[in-house]
C-alpha cells in the first residue's frame, strides 16, 4: 500500500549529484535494461488510495495548487479520446497530471512511465511502462497508448520531450512519439484531440511554493495523415508558446482566471505577522 515510507523513498531516489541531473539519454538505454512491458492495473480501492496519496503529497509540500484554462477541456466534443502533453522538468509533474486529470477532470490518467519496475506500485494510479532502448522496444508501450484513448474515461497524459529537461528549458523539442500515438489515435477513432499543458513551481508570497497550471486550446486530429515532423514541430512550438506565455503572466503578476484546487492554511507565526501588521501603535510613525 501506499504509505509515508514509499514517499519518502521516493523523495530520496531524487538526490544525485548535480552532473548527473540531465543526461540526454534516457534511463532504460543508459542502463541497457529489458523491463518487461506492464499495462496500468487500476481498480476503485486502488485509486481511491492513490487519490488520497498523491493529493496528499502536494498539500505537504506546496503551499497551493491553481489552474487555469479548464473550460478548453469542456467545450469541445466530450466524445473525442483527448492526450494532454506537458514539458517534463521534475519528478512532481508526474504527480501534478494525476491530480489534474483524477481531481479537476475526474477521469483516470494513463502515465506512461521508464523504469515503472522501480515503483511499480504506480501501476495501480494509471502507470504504464516504456522501455526506450530502441524504437522497436517502445512500440508495445505505443500501441497501448493508442489503445487506452477508446475509453473515455481515461486521460493519456504524455511528456513528449521523452527525458526530463531543466525548467524553463529553450526551444522544447519534442520527440515524434505523440505525433504517431494522435495519428493512429485518429486513425482509428475518426479523431483525437490535444491539450497543452503549462506547469510552474513558483515561491509567490509564501515560504512555501505553488503549483501553477494553464492548459491551452485544444487541438483537432482527423484521420487525415499529417507530415510528421512538421506536426510534431507545430506541437512543440504550441506548448512552447503557452508556457512562455504562463512564465510571462507570472512575472508580470498576472493572476487573473486562476482557480485554486487547495490552498492551505498559513503556520501559525504567519497568522501572528498578519495580525501585528494590522496593528496600529500610536506615536509610533507607522
Amino acid at each position: 500500500m501506499f504509505t509515508k515510507e514509499l514517499e519518502t523513498c521516493i523523495i530520496d531516489n531524487m538526490f544525485i549529484n548535480l552532473e548527473d541531473l540531465y543526461s540526454e539519454v534516457p534511463p532504460t538505454k543508459l542502463r541497457n535494461i529489458d523491463e518487461k512491458f506492464r499495462p496500468a492495473q487500476t481498480s476503485p480501492f486502488w485509486l481511491w488510495v492513490a487519490d488520497r496519496f498523491f493529493y496528499g503529497m502536494l498539500e505537504n509540500r506546496f503551499y497551493a495548487f491553481r489552474y487555469k484554462g479548464a473550460e478548453n477541456f469542456y467545450l469541445r466534443d466530450m466524445d473525442t479520446p483527448i492526450i494532454l502533453f506537458a514539458p517534463h522538468s521534475n519528478w512532481w509533474d508526474g504527480i501534478v497530471g494525476y491530480n489534474i486529470c483524477n481531481r479537476i477532470f475526474k477521469k483516470e490518467i494513463r502515465l506512461m512511465v521508464e523504469e515503472l519496475n522501480r515503483f511499480p506500485l504506480l501501476r495501480r494510479g494509471g502507470a504504464y511502462n516504456v522501455n526506450k532502448k530502441s524504437p522497436q522496444a517502445s512500440m508495445e508501450a505505443i500501441k497501448y497508448s493508442v489503445n487506452v484513448l477508446g475509453d473515455l474515461n481515461n486521460i493519456l497524459y504524455l511528456f513528449p520531450q521523452g527525458i526530463i529537461k531543466p525548467p524553463n528549458y529553450r526551444p522544447i523539442e519534442l520527440q515524434s512519439g505523440l505525433t504517431y500515438i494522435a495519428e493512429k489515435a485518429a486513425k482509428k477513432y475518426g479523431k483525437v484531440h490535444l491539450m497543452p499543458v503549462a506547469v510552474n513551481y513558483m515561491f509567490l508570497r509564501d515560504n512555501r511554493p505553488e503549483v501553477l497550471v494553464e492548459m491551452g486550446k485544444v487541438i483537432e486530429l482527423t484521420s487525415d495523415k499529417p507530415d510528421r515532423k512538421e506536426y510534431t514541430h507545430y506541437l512543440a512550438k504550441t506548448l512552447e508558446e503557452l508556457c512562455d506565455k504562463q512564465f510571462y503572466d507570472i512575472s508580470q503578476g498576472h493572476f487573473k482566471g486562476y482557480e485554486t484546487l487547495f490552498q492551505r492554511k498559513l503556520k501559525w507565526y504567519r497568522r501572528i505577522e498578519q495580525r501585528l501588521k494590522k496593528i496600529e501603535v500610536k506615536g509610533s510613525g507607522v
